[in-house]
């Protein structure tokens, strides 16, 4: 009888070093008989958690399957027209299914390597020209993450570039029109930074006194459209300056913000194919007038040129964001939404310009047919010039309007209780119509008549004329399209992606599956919760889960980067000290060696930023941080720490650390972008910290798709959870939860909740038992490269026994200073191996930090590994002297296949050389597109749409 063997578990599928053998191997390159052995040397004592987490068993994919089709069956599905700034679309099949759900793309990372990423810097590139065009203004970042956190990033960048002596001192002025979780995200910013905001309505001019920048929304939350020039050119002539919170499908129809003498314009691109999915991700936007470019917030996608002369993308104004700069940061935004961002550019160039504006005709005509038929029945209306939101006055009878719409599956906004709103998209038909007229007492829909936009609102400039928006026609044309630029990229789905610090691992199809469910996808995020309760229990099981693998009492997962997790964890410190009357804590103190969001956080929560100096040996300053301490005793507010630090240690006295900032009346914050190193072997909340974010798109398993989605939820002890991230939209809906007391974070009240199946799923298919493996199998893969690699690279920082946590640093200042070869030398070189780059001089300039993850197999580490000794082989060939560094594959890498089988070959070194540096890559080689780009000159020579076709012609 033949016995089957039992069926593999999905962390055996997760994990990439199953077999013994595997284990074996590495094990005695590290010098250990035992993964546990290993574990219990690297990771202190003093920090390990007692008991094994408390979650339920793992689950098979089969069975995470079913249960996230249960909740998503306890979500019920209506025609949303809430508005509000999210509205249903239709996601064309051909981008949903080859771009949204397609590994290429969702699993790529941030394009700092820009040589294996000009198919979705260019695909931002088209979204950048789309802003730009659509809002006449001439740069445009390539994304931020809401739209009301984009409107107060507008506020911040208005606060900084005024340079009116009057002004620039002066208010912020909110028009009342504006959407109402904008209003409430700007006024939580205003707070802590100590500025007044005022909200007034515009339509009637500007309030006394001084002015820094006034923000108007265009079509406004009332659904009111009007001329707002006049109000432009009066904020102008008092020295304020002017944002436009617009809706990018309106202005096919509108005159433009820069048109109307705006400085900025923002607002969100999620109409523009991409789902509600309960309140994102959604791609935000960001344009600017000429001269405010070099402080715009976000990345900037630029055009510069390769070593050979080719066009070629690139992240302008520096590869770390431009705009992070420690303690004189002006904004914390790491994560942007690049993946959103990609599907809203390919919307534009599926429709172009000819069908945005059918799309939008359509919509407005509906809309008017809509009001002429409520005013043939005497009802009143908000306003009588309107792009798509039709706002009525029905004295005492809201609620009844609202009910009789929901028992006919519509979803209408409840604003008082004598008005309501009505939202028309692009998906909203006749029958759709009748039925909420119905639902007024009204009927039957009569055809559009009157209503037409004012003469002086409509838009007579042209737009995307580029001819990437008008050659995609067909899905052929598309599908091709789409292709050509993946096929540009190095992805996870190619290759493995050593990145420290940034956790690129496994993102299971099994994951992936649910988030375009139209029971979690079409949601709308204020729909009523008798819609939600699936949704909802999905959030409620996840963050009680990521509360017991983090050891805190309380978890929100609303922010929607790890920029806004921070934010928000630093504002619950906050509000913890004000609560106990002790407004003058307000000093952070930050580890030199800390990320730059960290400071930028702490600057943006209120708080004064000191740096603690870092040890020789990687680790905080001891007797700097006692004088730290001393000093500030009586205004600490905090310290944050990244824990294992951010150069990849344990360090052993982190509970020391913990123990004295407690002791001088501080918070710890403890910067979770490292968990993928603790999760089932130590708890922050446990061993010391009040407070952590974490982020679900490294430790969880959240795909980065190029940029973003990100999630970052933030997790804090009892006595910071009054102080967790409040309902931005609470205020506007008087149904609601009472929620928290603190700051809201994001635009709705659980963030980016459309990705959060993945996290969910991952945690049930892994279970306690295996998300524990997963922290092993990291911390022995990354101990495994490191002991490859000493000799070649030595390894710059170890804990107490002589090991890494999952990531280590590799040292190249001495190489560099012997033979001129450089860590990017090192990197781009990699290319040529088909690798993406390890993070490049971060946390320490001239090094690369390698993080290879839990996912990755043996034989994909050992690849990497032999790439770099082939790499040090050749460092080695320049210090002995066979080619100098200028005419070495290191310095003319990565190589182009244009290059290679050039007929005037003129290098020191061969094309095989040059092309196939190991056997492995005669079968499988990926040529990237162009060669090494010139930064320099790209940001000398800022330029930021589309070139033209011309430029690529030789």
């Amino acid at each position: 009888m033949t016995i089957q063997s039992s069926p593999s578990t999905f962390a055996d599928r997760h994990i990439g070093a199953r077999r013994q053998t595997d284990i074996d191997t590495m094990l005695k390159a590290a010098g250990y008989d035992s993964v546990d052995g290993l574990v219990d040397n690297a990771v202190p004592a003093s920090i390990r958690q007692e008991k094994p987490l408390s979650l339920d068993s793992a689950l098979s994919e089969v069975e995470v399957l079913a249960e996230l089709r249960r909740l998503a069956s306890k979500n019920r599905t209506a025609v949303q027209m809430i508005g509000q700034g999210y509205y249903d679309t239709v996601t064309p099949p051909v981008i949903r299914r080859n771009i949204l759900e397609a590994p290429a793309w969702y699993t790529a990372y941030t394009p700092y390597q820009p040589e294996i990423s000009q198919g979705r810097l260019e695909a931002l590139l088209n979204f950048q020209t789309m802003v730009q065009d659509l809002t006449a203004l001439p740069v445009a970042n390539a994304s931020l993450l809401d739209e009301a956190t984009a409107v107060a990033e507008a506020v911040l960048l208005m606060r900084r570039a005024n340079k009116n002596k009057t002004a620039r001192d002066g208010k912020t002025v909110l028009d009342a029109d504006c959407l109402p979780q904008t209003i409430a995200i700007v006024q939580g910013r205003a707070e802590a930074l100590g500025f007044d905001v005022e909200v007034a309505d515009l339509s009637k001019g500007l309030p006394d006194g001084d002015i820094n920048g006034v923000v108007l929304q265009q079509p406004g939350v009332s659904g009111r459209v009007w001329d707002q020039s006049a109000v432009i050119a009066e904020a102008k002539d008092r020295g304020a300056l002017v944002t436009v919170a617009a809706d990018l499908l309106a202005l096919t129809l509108i005159t433009p913000p820069g048109e109307q003498g705006a400085d900025v314009a923002v607002g969100s691109t999620q109409r523009l194919g991409v789902p509600l999915f309960f309140g994102g991700p959604h791609a935000a936007y960001m344009a600017v007038r000429e001269g405010m470019e070099r402080t715009l917030p976000g990345r900037i996608v630029g055009v510069s040129k390769d070593n050979a002369g080719v066009p070629a993308y690139r992240l302008a104004l520096q590869t770390r964001e431009q705009h992070i700069r420690r303690e004189k940061a002006t904004s914390n935004i790491c994560t942007a939404q690049a993946l959103l961002a990609i599907v809203s550019s390919m919307y534009a160039v599926y429709h172009g310009p000819d069908g945005l504006k059918a799309i939008a005709e359509t919509v407005h005509n509906n809309a008017r047919a809509l009001a002429a038929t409520l005013k043939v029945a005497g009802r009143e209306l908000v306003s009588e010039s309107f792009f798509d939101t039709v706002t009525v006055r029905v004295p005492g009878k809201a609620r009844k309007v609202i009910t009789a719409a929901e028992a006919r599956g519509i979803n209408l906004r409840f604003i008082d209780a004598d008005t309501v709103g009505v939202s028309v998209d692009e998906t909203t038909t006749a029958e759709v119509l009748s039925a909420v007229v119905v639902a007024f007492g009204a009927g039957p829909v009569v055809q559009a008549a009157g209503f037409e936009l004012p003469e002086s609102v409509l838009r007579t400039s042209s737009y995307l004329q580029h001819p990437v928006f008008n050659t995609h026609r067909s899905e052929t044309q598309l599908l091709r399209y789409i292709r050509k630029l993946s096929d540009r990229d190095l992805a996870l789905d190619r290759t493995m992606i050593p990145l420290g610090s940034c956790t690129m691992k496994l993102n299971a199809t099994a994951e992936m599956e649910a988030i375009s469910w139209p029971e979690f996808a079409s949601i709308h995020p204020f729909a009523p919760d008798s819609q939600t309760e699936g949704w909802r229990e999905l959030i409620d099981g996840l963050e009680a889960d990521l509360a017991e693998i983090t050891g805190y009492d309380q978890v929100s997962i609303q922010p929607n980067a790890g920029s806004q997790g921070e934010l928000a964890g630093l504002l619950a410190i906050r509000g913890y000290h004000l609560s106990r009357g002790d407004e003058q804590r307000t000093v952070c103190l930050i580890p030199a060696s800390a990320h730059g969001t960290n400071a930028a956080s702490a600057v943006l929560a209120g708080m004064k930023v000191v740096v603690v100096a870092t040890a020789a040996d990687g680790t905080i300053d001891h007797a700097d941080l006692q004088a730290k301490i001393e000093a500030h005793k009586d205004v600490l507010s905090a310290i944050m720490i990244t824990y294992p630090s951010t150069h990849g240690v344990y360090d052993a006295d982190v509970r020391e650390v913990c123990d004295a900032i407690h002791a001088a009346g501080g918070q710890v914050y403890v910067d979770g972008a490292n968990l993928n190193a603790l999760v089932g072997l130590a708890q922050p909340g446990k061993f010391g910290g009040d407070v952590s974010h974490l982020n679900l798109h490294k430790t969880f398993c959240i795909p980065h798709g190029g940029g973003g989605p990100g999630v970052g939820p933030v997790a804090a002890k009892a006595h910071l959870a009054p102080f967790m991230p409040g309902d931005a939209n609470k205020a506007a809906d008087d149904s609601g939860p009472a929620g928290s007391t603190g700051v809201a974070i994001s635009a709705s009240r659980f963030g980016s909740a459309g990705v959060l199946p993945i996290s969910w799923a991952y945690v049930k298919l892994m279970g306690g038992q295996g998300l524990t493996e997963a922290t092993k199998s990291a911390l022995l893969a990354a101990n495994y490269v490191a002991a490859r690699l000493d000799e070649y690279f030595p390894v710059l920082y170890t804990g107490e026994s002589g090991l890494v946590a999952h990531e280590c640093i590799l040292d190249l200042r001495d190489l560099t200073a012997k033979t001129g070869v450089t860590a990017e030398d090192v990197a781009k070189r990699l290319i040529d191996f088909g690798f993406h780059a390890p993070t490049l001089s971060f946390p320490v300039a001239g090094t690369l930090m390698v993080e290879p993850t839990e996912s990755e197999d043996l034989a994909e580490i050992d690849r990497f590994i032999d790439a770099m000794i082939t790499i040090r082989q050749e460092i080695d060939q320049v210090a002995n002297g066979e080619f100098t560094v200028e005419k070495s594959p290191l310095r003319n890498a990565p190589h182009t296949a244009a290059a290679v089988v050039s007929s005037d070959w003129d290098r020191a070194y061969p094309r095989e050389q040059a092309a196939f540096p190991v056997h492995s890559l005669r079968q499988d080689k990926y040529f990237p597109p162009v060669g090494r780009i010139d930064g320099a000159a790209g940001d000398r020579n800022l330029v930021c749409s589309c070139p033209p076709l011309s430029e690529f012609e030789n």
